[in-house]
């Protein structure tokens, strides 16, 4: 059971990071005389961890996967005292592979040097052409280099591979894409979220959500994430149970599987190439 300071600060973190009053923790409403009142929450309960000044960086490119980055964006834009930006090239809208245009808040020049979480989702084409941009390599390995966690969903792990950010370390992908990770000297491990110290890297799309909530976790605590899973009332119960190779049908895991022929071939060859001319440069 929670000690009444504990719900206190619990009280604290849902008024800190809700949307529509995160400001100051304040709550604007309206009293019984139909006068504007404006309520201060006691913030006096809520633990120093809470509070952090992480710098937080996603890519964004043409044709990635939207989920793979608004998941884990829904976690880390809930750390109170955190900033976090949506980058790419330019400040263009980016389109993702389902059509969602999206408006980066920073390109590669305005970001900041300095990150404590960069996270690169993934796609397919648009994946492949991103391993082969030299800016956007460029910036994922600067980034890389000096951030505190390095980290991806899907395969979003190819293109830190492409960049030498995974050698040396165990990573995931989407499953249909891990076995081209030891092409880029990483050791592919099971698992719907890998951390090899500071680099995490999640499975498939929907792998992003949990991905967030668990560094989310380790950057405040488990009480602060799981005021967060409870805001996003994130309790899935999926109508079929089909979520991996292993627990789909057979015959959808091989239609499926089929479908990823194409793609493999080409990640290989672009990947060899591309970590060749990586791990040279």
């Amino acid at each position: 059971m929670l000690t009444r300071r504990q719900l206190a600060a619990v009280s604290a973190i849902f008024a800190a990071i809700h949307p529509l009053h995160k400001a100051l923790g304040q709550t604007a409403g309206v009293g019984a005389s139909g006068t504007a009142t404006t309520t201060t929450h006691d913030m006096s309960s809520m633990p120093a961890n809470w509070m952090g000044k992480e710098q937080i960086a996603f890519l964004i490119y043409p044709e990635f996967t939207a989920l793979d980055m608004v998941g884990p964006h829904y976690m880390f834009t809930n750390l109170m005292g955190a900033t976090t930006h949506v980058v790419a090239k330019t400040r263009d809208p980016v389109r993702s592979d389902t059509g969602l245009v999206f408006t980066p808040s920073a390109s590669f020049e305005d970001c900041p040097k300095d990150l404590d979480i960069i996270c690169v989702p993934g796609g397919s084409n648009g994946t492949l052409a991103a391993m082969q941009d030299e800016a956007t390599v460029s910036f994922i390995k600067d980034r890389g280099s000096r951030a505190r966690f390095v980290t991806s969903v899907c395969t979003g792990s190819l293109i830190l591979g492409a960049a030498g950010l995974l050698t040396g370390y165990k990573a995931t992908s989407h499953w249909a894409a891990k076995s081209l990770l030891p092409i880029f000297g990483a050791v592919p491990t099971d698992g719907r979220i890998v951390q090899d110290r500071n680099r995490i890297t999640g499975g498939g799309v929907t792998a992003g959500i949990d991905f967030g909530l668990k560094l989310v976790s380790q950057l405040r605590d488990r009480q602060y994430a799981e005021s967060v899973q409870l805001l996003a009332e994130y309790a899935p119960e999926p109508p079929f149970d089909a979520g991996t190779p292993q627990r789909a049908p057979a015959a959808v895991t091989a239609l499926m599987d089929g479908m990823f022929v194409d793609f493999r071939q080409k990640a290989e060859a672009i990947g060899r190439d591309v970590y060749a001319r990586n791990r040279n440069g």
